[in-house]
């Protein structure tokens, strides 16, 4: 009884704060750690049953492992799950932010005069370099824990993917230019049929962002081992141009984490 008045007055707290902010998802954090969204627009009411009672399992193709986290892990059928949405979004179809590489906050310019992990050039790096002509060596090639936003931002078991984890996207699955409440993308849908969508967010290059609509630029968490001032992303344009390159690490790119 106690937990029952517990929950119905957490619920009557929250009414007000709902309303200040014309919030239109509604996020339920569970006791044993997990999150689940809804749509405010789709709920009528809410019901409150005794723990007997039967309620439906959560779909097998699906898994939430973080406590703020929106996104759900889709299994694909492939080495790792993949988010539902990018990291700084509450929905499949939303951009979310774009972030430099190895930095975990939006900036509204992102240059190497801005970038975190050097000193004002590309041949200045602080961390993440494996050769002097590029800055301090370090000789790290992967993204450490405290540098991967898609951990830093949400927790549990999420982070950013590899450029091999990438390529399998790229190698295994199929992808279809598609739209969803009006944002283009891509569907990709992986060998067991399950399907997530990257959104065309184009990318964040000075203070401007590009190819809104029309592409898309998503961070993996691995150095480029031909040059340190560089790191290795997925991309794709409208036109079916997907493949894997490499980069500028100021450049502010979108993130789909992962998870195992």
């Amino acid at each position: 009884m106690r937990k029952f008045f517990t929950i119905i007055m957490a619920l009557l707290l929250a009414v007000p704060t709902f309303s200040q902010q014309k919030s239109d998802t509604m996020y339920i954090h569970l006791t044993d750690g997990t999150l689940q969204r809804i749509a405010v627009a789709m709920v009528d009411s809410v019901t409150f049953v005794s723990p007997s009672v039967d309620t439906p399992d959560t779909p097998s193709d699906s898994t939430s492992v973080s406590d703020h986290s929106p996104a759900e892990a889709i299994d694909l059928g492939l080495s790792v799950k993949w988010a539902s949405c990018n990291v700084g979004a509450t929905s499949p179809e939303d951009y979310g932010g774009y972030y430099s590489w190895g930095e975990t906050e939006e900036k509204s310019d992102c240059s190497w005069e801005t970038y975190k992990w050097c000193n004002g050039s590309s041949n200045t790096l602080t961390k993440y370099c494996t050769a002097g002509a590029y800055g301090t060596v370090d000789n790290k090639t992967v993204l450490e824990t405290e540098d991967d936003v898609a951990h830093v931002k949400w927790g549990g078991g999420w982070r950013m993917p590899t450029i091999k984890e990438q390529q399998e996207l790229l190698d295994k699955c199929s992808w279809s230019w598609t739209e969803i409440n009006g944002v283009n993308g891509y569907k990709v849908t992986g060998p067991n049929g399950n399907s997530i969508f990257l959104p065309a967010a184009g990318y964040r290059y000075g203070n401007a962002v590009y190819y809104i609509g029309s592409g898309g630029r998503y961070w993996s968490a691995s150095l480029y081992d031909g040059g340190s001032n560089n790191a290795l992303y997925l991309y794709f344009y409208s036109d079916v141009h997907l493949d894997r390159n490499n980069n500028g690490r100021y450049y502010g790119f979108s993130v789909r984490p992962v998870s195992e």
